[in-house]
């Protein structure tokens, strides 16, 4: 693969390999890694419309807290460094309360709890978060527009947003499977993931 990343024939012997022992793997996890690793060596990225993850049902149906752990997942560890800060989010329409920090490079939240000296309190109705979610309105216009309430320090939200990457979900399992290698770009991290076009 990295000698001679051209030679399709060798691709074809080493996707054989990782077809059989697919399937012979118990793990699903493990079996769908060499599965799609050896249509990869076959036939490069898979294309076509990616899974749409910002559509109003989806939004919907995700929790507030899969939502908070997006954003972790989503947040680019180095470019966290040395940051510290702690975000109260409470959705009074359903209750729900959360502490939301960021300390050792690592975006965890914890659902039921306030912080008792939160260096941010958001409150908005998880209504109105959704459209944040869908990225039909930012977060910064419902803090201006009075949507959301916000206490304390909100460079906070710009600081969390510099840490937030877009990531390609075409990305390859093996190397040498796609063209040039993906750019990482920043986004609002309140705001929904871009879908990546058919065209790329």
């Amino acid at each position: 693969m990295h000698a001679e990343p051209a030679n399709q024939e060798a691709k074809d012997l080493l996707a054989d390999v990782f077809e059989q022992i697919g399937y012979q793997q118990e793990n699903p996890g493990l079996r769908n890694s060499f599965l799609a690793s050896s249509y990869e060596l076959r036939t490069g990225i898979p294309q076509g419309a990616s899974p749409k993850s910002s559509g109003p049902d989806v939004i919907r149906a995700m929790t507030t807290e899969l939502f908070l752990d997006f954003l972790g997942i989503r947040m680019d560890s180095r470019k966290a460094e040395g940051l510290r800060f702690t975000i109260n989010l409470i959705t009074p329409d359903n209750g729900e309360k959360f502490v939301i920090e960021l300390e050792n490079a690592t975006l965890t939240n914890l659902k039921g709890f306030l912080a008792e000296k939160p260096d941010l309190t958001l409150t908005m109705n998880r209504s109105d978060l959704e459209q944040t979610m869908m990225g039909k309105k930012p977060l910064q216009a419902q803090i201006k527009d009075g949507t959301a309430k916000a206490q304390g320090d909100l460079t906070v939200l710009a600081k969390l947003a510099a840490t937030m990457i877009e990531f390609d979900p075409r990305f390859e399992i093996l190397p040498g499977t796609k063209g040039g290698p993906a750019v990482a770009k920043k986004a609002d991290p309140f705001e929904a993931v871009p879908e990546v076009s058919d065209a790329e």
